[in-house]
């Protein structure tokens, strides 16, 4: 017996469900789904399986970059805040600010950020705060603190709220405010 019967009595193996009749029929008969390969050499699958390859690593290009560079950007925020408490460290002894705000370029994607935090201990914003301009690379675990300004409280860090600056930020004209008798004004500055 060379075939394969089934036994007496068991059911007959079925066929493969076939497709709802309408359900591909939208579709150019290039584009639906085939029972079998046609003949040919298998051009077109080469140019799909070279075309998916091409896509994933793409991608996986894509990803790998934005990883990376996202990695570089929270070294650079940590440098930051190390170097804004080392220069008003300097400058307000005793002082242990741990809320700094950091604000960056997100416009032109530059590495300029501003950190911004109080000049005394106390809650966020209720006291005179100290703004300076970070910019250059981290060398030795520091940024350049190039210039900055100070900031009235409760106030946003917007130009008519700002007072006293120092450094570059006197020739971006980034203050409007004049300064207040009594708030702290000293210029600080600090580079790599």
């Amino acid at each position: 017996m060379s075939g394969a019967t089934s036994a007496p009595g068991a059911p007959a193996p079925s066929a493969p469900a076939a497709e709802p009749p309408g359900r591909w029929q939208r579709l150019p008969e290039w584009l639906r789904p085939r029972e079998r390969e046609r003949r040919g050499r298998g051009e077109l699958r080469r140019v799909e399986s070279t075309l998916l390859v091409l896509a994933f690593v793409g991608l996986a290009v894509a990803t790998v970059n934005d990883v990376v560079r996202q990695a570089h950007v929270n070294e650079r925020l940590t440098v930051d805040v190390l170097t804004w408490r080392a220069v008003a460290g300097r400058a307000y002894p005793g002082h242990a600010v741990q809320n700094v705000s950091v604000g960056q370029d997100l416009v032109h994607y530059t590495t300029r950020d501003v950190l911004c935090g109080n000049v005394w201990s106390a809650a966020p914003g209720t006291t005179p705060q100290l703004c300076l301009v970070m910019t250059g690379p981290a060398v030795h675990g520091r940024r350049a603190a190039r210039g900055g300004y100070y900031l009235l409280p409760y106030f946003p860090d917007s130009r008519p709220y700002r007072y006293a600056c120092f450094g570059t930020a006197v020739a971006e004209a980034l203050c409007g405010a004049p300064t207040v008798p009594g708030a702290p004004d000293v210029p600080l500055t600090e580079g790599p």
